[in-house]
């Protein structure tokens, strides 16, 4: 057989039929991509990208993505052969319990897998965030004769990737921004799970992209290794566009019954078509995950490649250290993910004040203040910067040209900002923030899930949290929001009641490992309370704390989060005027008070306190946990807010001290 194929013809049908056996013996996955892309994969992989196996997390890798993640066993494939910590063994257990070869790739599970995909569009809009963080962490750290960043992005994106609108909003932003140092593979097979992409895709992909600002190529054959390659040198020598390449392939290349079908898609070849297929390559029919000697050894040299290419840049590295010392050190520092010595010493501190301020203006002060210390933190806004108040007034806009500034216009592209966000993280080195209405936190869901997904450090800054906006009524008005966000694993949801709140929540959010932070700031002043008479608004960082107690017993606990805290602490004084002994529990964050001890937990919310209220503008899902079974809630359960000013809209929906006070005692009976 090895005399018949060329060594790179063994080494692509070496990747397919690695791809077809693996599942086929899980029963399970798609086999049709890892079949019609090999071959550019291969091109990608041999030829042009700069990796070590050895080392997946070395800084100047080259990022490849497989948007495409349904075709996963491509990429595990791949992995296996040019020596990553991927054992044969596990690509034999694809899509099996406990197995580092998922169903589709996950980040942090497979050395090698740069970003967890599947959900389409994903991949792509992450590609963008990496070539945004790569091109900010060379703005601001390569000085002449030391460019100790500089990588490319490459993705291996399909017609479903380009189908979802995340795609497009990403792409529209990475023409905008000129990013040269992004390239797409396109894996052109027209056909989707449904079946020919006529039925659904017939723009000229191509002009789409030529209009986003992007440098488009088309290559005819899928198999042709050189066109391939020509197309991406001439992609690499685009330094002011993304880079496109369209390479027209054939889903399921080589099965003589189910290339070009929808079939071969989502579907395991079945044992004769396999061996059929086998056949049509050259293959032996009888041998199962087969990988000729010639093609693994050439596959391996990746792993000499990928050492001497790291080996460089780190002698390189070193030069840099000794020429710029202080650079190098805040380097390491924000690529190891590390806060540097008192880099919260001046954060802001609010006095008591009636009138206060709103928490998205506070918001914007502790990002002031942080900026200063913390050149990592970069972020803006879906085209609501002034209304969330999340600009860096020291930097400028990023921009072509402008890649050491910190402020993203994201444009009005909440889904695209998501995946930006995580890809800037996934890169590494870098602290992001993305800022919108908590109402269009709807169009972000899958991003955030993502990030959660990941456990990724990001920051997600969600103003007017309520119906305390007014006037922009329900449209704009959160109501399922906070429970929809609390749903999310590993992400933790903050609410902070004042200004000093708020920059607590900022302390945990920039501290907080192990996945991302979302922020809820109102748009109205709240009263900034007065933590000589209340406790110290630090108790943010366990979730949950006693704001305020009666002088005696406690008979009734009143919690709340954000905007409602004020009203609440109001019945409370008056209750006590009554004699009535009510707690007042602020609660910003239930995932940060439910990882607290019991102890702690029974300290805020006692067992023998049965008499308890949770008051929250929003729908009570979620607040019984802490209600236990003689608890109501004062909420908003059956309507979505009114257009009205603010003060109205809370006074109409019962958020007053009076009307909390008057269900209080009604609970008590």
């Amino acid at each position: 057989m090895s005399g018949q194929l060329s060594l790179d013809e063994l080494c692509i049908n070496t990747i397919r039929t690695l791809s077809i056996d693996a599942i086929q013996k899980a029963n399970s996955g798609h086999p049709g991509l890892p079949m019609g892309a090999a071959a550019m994969a291969y091109v990608l992989w041999d030829r042009f990208l700069k990796h070590n196996p050895s080392d997946p997390k070395w800084p100047d890798r080259d990022r490849f993505i497989l948007s495409a993640g349904h075709g996963s066993m491509l990429l595990y494939s791949l992995l296996y052969l040019t020596g990553y910590d991927l054992s044969l063994d596990e690509i034999k257990q694809f899509r099996q319990w406990g197995s580092k070869t998922p169903g589709h790739p996950e980040y942090g599970l497979t050395p090698g897998v740069e970003t967890t995909t599947g959900p389409l569009g994903q991949g792509f809009g992450n590609g963008v965030g990496m070539a945004m963080a790569e091109a900010y962490l060379a703005a601001r750290f390569n000085r002449p004769g030391f460019d100790v960043v500089n990588h490319y992005t490459y993705a291996l994106v399909s017609d479903g990737d380009l189908m979802e609108g995340v795609a497009s909003e990403a792409a529209s932003l990475a023409g905008h921004l000129k990013l040269g140092k992004l390239i797409y593979l396109y894996d052109d097979n027209r056909i989707s799970i449904d079946g020919s992409t006529d039925l659904t895709f017939t723009e000229d992909r191509l002009k789409r992209f030529e209009a986003y600002g992007w440098h488009t190529q088309w290559v005819e054959d899928g198999n042709d290794l050189e066109a391939i390659a020509r197309a991406i040198e001439a992609a690499q020598h685009v330094i002011d566009r993304p880079s496109i390449i369209a390479v027209r392939t054939h889903i399921g290349y080589g099965s003589p019954n189910r290339q070009d079908t929808a079939k071969v898609h989502g579907e395991p070849l079945g044992e004769e078509e396999v061996r059929l297929t086998k056949r049509n390559y050259g293959w032996p029919e009888d041998k199962t995950f087969y990988i000729p000697d010639e093609a693994l050894a050439h596959f391996r040299r990746a792993i000499d490649r990928g050492r001497q290419q790291q080996e460089a840049w780190e002698a390189k590295f070193r030069e840099y250290q000794k020429a710029h010392p202080e650079l190098a050190a805040e380097f390491q520092r924000m690529l190891a993910g590390e806060l540097p010595e008192g880099w919260d010493s001046d954060l802001p501190q609010f006095a008591a004040d009636s009138k206060g301020i709103a928490t998205r203006v506070a918001g914007g002060k502790v990002i002031n203040a942080v900026a200063l210390k913390l050149p990592e933190l970069i972020g803006g806004s879906a085209d609501l910067t002034p209304s969330t108040k999340t600009a860096i007034d020291t930097d400028g806009d990023f921009q072509a040209g402008r890649y050491d500034q910190r402020n993203i216009h994201f444009g009005v592209r909440e889904h695209g900002m998501g995946a930006i966000c995580n890809g800037m993280a996934l890169h590494g080195g870098l602290r992001p923030y993305g800022s919108t209405f908590l109402v269009f936190s709807d169009y972000m869901r899958p991003s955030i899930r993502l990030a959660a997904l990941m456990e990724l450090p990001v920051i997600f800054v969600f103003t007017h949290d309520s119906i305390g906006l007014g006037e922009d009524g329900p449209t704009h008005q959160p109501i399922e929001h906070f429970a929809a966000l609390r749903a999310i694993p590993r992400l933790v949801f903050i609410r902070p009641c004042d200004a000093n709140e708020t920059v607590e929540a900022w302390r945990v959010a920039l501290q907080h490992k192990g996945g991302p932070v979302a922020l809820a700031l109102s748009r109205q002043a709240l009263p900034i309370l007065d933590r000589t008479k209340y406790a110290p608004a630090s108790g943010l960082a366990r979730g949950a704390y006693v704001l305020a107690d009666p002088e005696g017993t406690v008979e009734l606990i009143l919690m709340a989060s954000g905007s409602e805290v004020w009203p609440t602490l109001q019945a409370a004084e008056r209750l006590w005027q009554e004699g009535i002994g009510a707690r007042v529990v602020s609660v910003p964050s239930w995932e940060l008070f439910d990882r607290q001890d019991d102890t702690y937990r029974r300290q805020v919310f006692p067992t023998e306190v049965k008499a308890r209220m949770a008051v929250e503008a929003c729908v009570a899902q979620g607040w019984h946990r802490y209600l236990g079974e003689h608890g109501v809630t004062m909420t908003i359960d059956d309507r979505f807010g009114a257009s009205a000013p603010a003060k109205v809209v809370m006074e109409q929906y019962g958020f007053t001290a009076e009307n909390i006070a008057r269900r209080a005692k009604a609970l008590l009976g």
